[in-house]
């Protein structure tokens, strides 16, 4: 079996190579794996262990409970669980050790936080920019996109001119784990786009394919699009931070709101389970909590306040009923 040295990264560095080039990772996570395994590298080496064969399950553990005092959130060890593991599984096709210490290894649980969202007339307001220059036009399209189409970031840069199909009324998006799916684009999206690209040559450089260019005339950015859509939230009054996955969230908490339909919602998302969509049910839910506050009778507080969010509380039913 070949001896594989802590202080020496290149196993680590040829596993994130096989997860770009053989996995086809995105770049975020394949980045954020390199991080994960990098800070389990240097946990072990503290410890006095001298190579990847020597961690076993009370190491593993150990490990856990470093990153949680660390202020690490049940999410984030996961997901450096789920590295370690998969790092271990790499490692044991080559023969370079001989077990996975983090089999079975789980993650303290951790308060399951809901999406952020804005409300109907807040995503209205925010995408109506109006008329301008082409950076306007470009700024609408993607804002109106983003929000039609419920599209992640990365998926939205990676977007060419021929995978805009303003015909048919679709986009083909390439999402995680190189997945291929056509999403409607509706008909907000579809103008927006249209002024976009009756602008798009005088910003485009010579042969660039990509639908969205930056000042440069070059594909733009993930950040340079966070940065943008930031400036119109302030410009728009939006009132809170808006990032682009919240108006991905938007989309699909007001399309399941409008529909009930989960896997439909799932398969525009582009959603490889359907626990990953389901909490897109508590959205739908605080939506009723609201409405039943506003309209009940029995919702109503001694005095005239608002009534209590049913998603908060749950009325005790009668003794006799238990």
């Amino acid at each position: 079996m070949t001896v594989a040295r802590l202080p020496d990264s290149m196993l680590i560095a040829d596993f994130i190579r096989h997860l770009k080039n053989e996995r086809r990772f995105s770049p975020h996570t394949a980045a954020a794996y390199s991080r994960d395994l990098e800070r389990l590298r240097v946990f072990c080496h503290s410890a006095g262990v001298e190579d990847w064969s020597a961690v076993d399950g009370r190491l593993a553990l150990a490990y856990v409970a470093h990153l949680h005092r660390a202020g690490l959130g049940g999410k984030s060890i996961q997901r450096s669980l789920s590295a370690a593991r998969s790092f271990y599984r790499h490692m044991l096709r080559s023969a370079i050790v001989s077990a996975n210490p983090f089999t079975g290894v789980v993650a303290p649980k951790s308060r399951k936080r809901l999406p952020e969202s804005l409300s109907v007339d807040q995503a209205a307001r925010l995408v109506d920019l109006g008329d301008g220059d082409w950076f306007v036009a470009r700024d609408r399209a993607i804002l109106e996109l983003l929000y039609s189409s419920g599209l992640r970031l990365a998926e939205l840069v990676s977007l060419d001119l021929a995978d805009v199909d303003l015909a048919e009324e679709v986009v083909r998006v390439t999402g995680k784990g190189s997945k291929v799916r056509l999403v409607p684009v509706g008909r907000f999206a579809r103008d927006a786009i249209r002024r976009w690209l009756s602008t798009r040559s005088v910003a485009v450089r010579p042969g660039e394919q990509a639908l969205f260019v930056g000042r440069n005339g070059q594909r733009l950015g993930p950040r340079a699009v966070q940065l943008r859509l930031r400036y119109w939230a302030r410009r728009q009054g939006a009132g809170i931070p808006v990032h682009p996955h919240m108006l991905r969230h938007s989309f699909a908490s007001h399309l399941l709101e409008s529909s009930g339909d989960l896997r439909a919602v799932q398969e525009l998302l582009g959603h490889a389970h359907i626990s990953t969509t389901q909490i897109y049910t508590h959205l739908d839910f605080q939506h009723l909590a609201r409405v039943y506050d506003g309209a009940h009778p029995r919702a109503q507080r001694r005095g005239g306040g608002a009534g209590r969010s049913a998603a908060r509380s749950t009325p005790r039913r009668p003794k006799a009923d238990r």
